[in-house]
């Protein structure tokens, strides 16, 4: 990134572990702070402003509820996850409100519901999932009833009416303002859905064969003609050698120069709207690791370079 390209941006904390069953990910915002995010950012040059966390509901309330007690399948927490995400989208629309770049900070994956609905209202948003899953999954499909692997589901208009409507009603994004990298772990159902979506999915199979520069240039191209294009990182798509410190880990992920290079790439495009870093769980991390990667490689996505 050029030196005169400084950015207003927003850091938005969402401790939120409602989507899934593993406890820790809600203490994912603490950690990506204590690693220096908003110090990170300032030394590039950058007007940071922290507007703290959103309240989310607390999922004892709702530990005895049964999993088949919501019309429409299997969905654990549900009315907790629907309120949490309209006040997250309610935070998106204000921050876009005020022309600032948001940079949300998870908790689970299930944020991205919220906050990529809030951005596509009034822009054609591009997504880039990066990803070892494919969070493809409906009540119908799911094996666990965890609506953080629903998310790209849902944006795609699949899935339980309360959660495709969200914000506002209807399918938020089209199969060509997605695409896929790093996926590798899949539900037999899921894998067979997202196969017929349309949806570009770039593989770690992809990524061995090709090499991650010309995956992510592939990707990037066929994004191209959003207005807007927000990076929805998970943590769990780098290798647990890297980023052990995530909700639901899976060996053979991004490496850590992959990782960077990938960012690195996309700061280059200028394009880079918003961005969601997911899955950071410090209960399960060593030293803060995996907290500290994140902040290098959203640092790397705001324009720091080695050189």
């Amino acid at each position: 990134m050029a030196e005169q390209d400084m950015l207003m941006l927003q850091i938005l904390g969402i401790p939120m572990d409602l989507g899934q069953q593993r406890r820790g990910v809600d203490l994912g915002p603490g950690a990506l702070r204590y690693a220096g995010l908003r110090e990170s950012l300032l030394q590039l040059g950058h007007t940071v402003t922290d507007r703290g966390n959103i309240a989310v509901p607390d999922r004892n309330e709702e530990q005895t509820r049964s999993l088949w007690d919501h019309e429409g399948g299997k969905l654990r927490h549900l009315p907790s996850v629907l309120a949490a995400l309209n006040e997250i989208y309610n935070a998106t629309r204000a921050a876009v409100d005020q022309d600032a770049i948001p940079i949300f900070l998870g908790g689970d994956h299930s944020i991205s519901l919220a906050t990529i609905s809030a951005l596509s209202k009034e822009k054609s948003v591009g997504v880039l999932w990066v990803d070892a899953h494919g969070d493809f999954n409906t009540p119908d499909t799911t094996p666990s009833g965890n609506i953080h692997g629903m998310p790209v589901a849902a944006l795609s208009g699949l899935g339980h009416p309360d959660l495709v409507n969200l914000g506002h009603a209807g399918r938020k994004l089209q199969a060509d303002q997605i695409v896929m990298i790093g996926i590798r772990d899949l539900d037999p159902a899921e894998q067979v859905a997202l196969r017929k979506s349309g949806i570009t999915v770039y593989t770690m199979r992809h990524i061995d064969e090709l090499g991650i520069a010309a995956v992510v240039k592939q990707a990037l191209a066929k994004l191209r003609h959003v207005d807007h294009l927000h990076v929805s990182l998970d943590m769990d798509s780098i290798d647990p050698m890297y980023a052990p410190g995530v909700g639901t880990p899976v060996t053979g992920g991004l490496s850590f120069r992959e990782a960077h290079l990938l960012c690195e790439l996309v700061a280059e495009t200028n394009k880079l709207g918003s961005v969601d870093v997911v899955e950071v769980n410090p209960i399960l991390d060593h030293k803060n690791n995996t907290a500290e990667l994140g902040v290098a490689l959203i640092s790397s996505l705001f324009g720091k370079t080695i050189l």
